[in-house]
């Protein structure tokens, strides 16, 4: 599978050992045949969950530069860009800047936005980043990837129900984003508390409708670090593959990630032993091993569809 000259800018986080930002984005993205350029928005040893980590942080300024080399040598178009968890305001705003720049460049650049700021009711960014979410990231965006509390902290409104949700996707759509999904939100399954209720939103060009859809997703009894920045790449392959179907889009981007995380539990039991917690370490996630489950998902999630277009 290949996209002729498919080109993504990806800024996100760099890691030596394991898999979270770039290094969760950029083999499933070339895997499925895009050509990924990445900027590190840091380097670690590792990501912060484990005991220990060490490493550099890239400063708006040093990023500049680099976005400078790439537009000196005119090599700056791209036909997406991907962006992930970001902690510092001007780096931020930065970036809005970086896309701004290639949005003139070409204009049917396609932004991918994972709002990452925080979960289950707690931000784990500055509190002053989330105006620059609201007021110059968002509009900016034509894909959206938030969870429930991010959904609910960009457009001030709680989410209890699916009508909730619908609504928040609606507002969210107000704000600039064609499609929107929420990764994981906290409404109870129809299907009980072993699944987790996933919905998306597409807008459909040049109306007034809009393609619904509601996921339940098997949960899997672990804590994993990078999953959220494969959804985002995932979303970002198969929409493109699938521009007029978010269902299929979805479907095939809640399977990858089902595959990867059910390998890695088995794995991680595995190496950990009977009756003992995995660590850090082993839950990284078996990404080279599911190269075959990325490029060709096994469908394991059926969505809905909640409200059909109409024509």
């Amino acid at each position: 599978m290949s996209v002729p000259g498919c080109r993504v800018l990806s800024i996100q986080s760099h890691v030596v050992r394991g898999y979270v930002g770039n290094k969760s984005a950029t083999f499933p993205l070339q895997v499925l045949g895009f050509e990924v350029d990445s900027i590190n928005s840091v380097q670690f040893s590792n990501h912060t969950g484990y005991a220990h980590w060490k490493g550099q942080v890239l400063t708006a300024e040093e990023l500049n530069v680099l976005y400078e080399g790439i537009k000196l040598n005119k090599v700056n178009h791209y036909d997406y860009i991907l962006t992930g968890y970001c902690r510092d305001q001007s780096f931020l705003e930065m970036v809005v800047d970086i896309i701004q720049g290639l949005k003139k460049a070409n204009p049917s650049l396609i932004y991918v936005c994972d709002p990452v700021m925080g979960d289950h009711g707690a931000m784990y960014v500055p509190e002053h980043l989330l105006p620059v979410y609201k007021d110059k990231v968002v509009p900016l965006a034509n894909i959206l990837t938030p969870n429930q509390f991010e959904a609910e902290l960009l457009t001030g409104r709680k989410i209890n129900t699916e009508e909730d949700a619908v609504e928040v996707m609606d507002l969210l759509h107000k704000m600039g984003p064609e499609t929107v999904v929420l990764t994981s939100t906290d409404i109870p399954s129809k299907n009980g508390d072993q699944f987790l209720v996933a919905l998306g939103s597409h807008k459909i060009d040049g109306t007034k409708t809009n393609q619904k859809i509601y996921m339940d997703i098997p949960k899997v009894d672990a804590v994993f670090v990078g999953t959220g920045d494969l959804f985002a790449a995932m979303l970002l392959a198969w929409t493109h593959y699938h521009p007029k179907d978010l269902k299929m889009a979805c479907e095939k981007t809640v399977s990858v990630m089902h595959h990867v995380i059910k390998r890695t539990i088995t794995y991680a039991n595995e190496m950990a032993g009977p009756g003992k917690r995995p660590s850090p370490a082993q839950l990284e996630l078996r990404m080279v091993q599911s190269k075959a489950d990325i490029e060709n998902p096994a469908i394991i999630v059926e969505a809905k569809i909640i409200q059909k277009p109409s024509h």
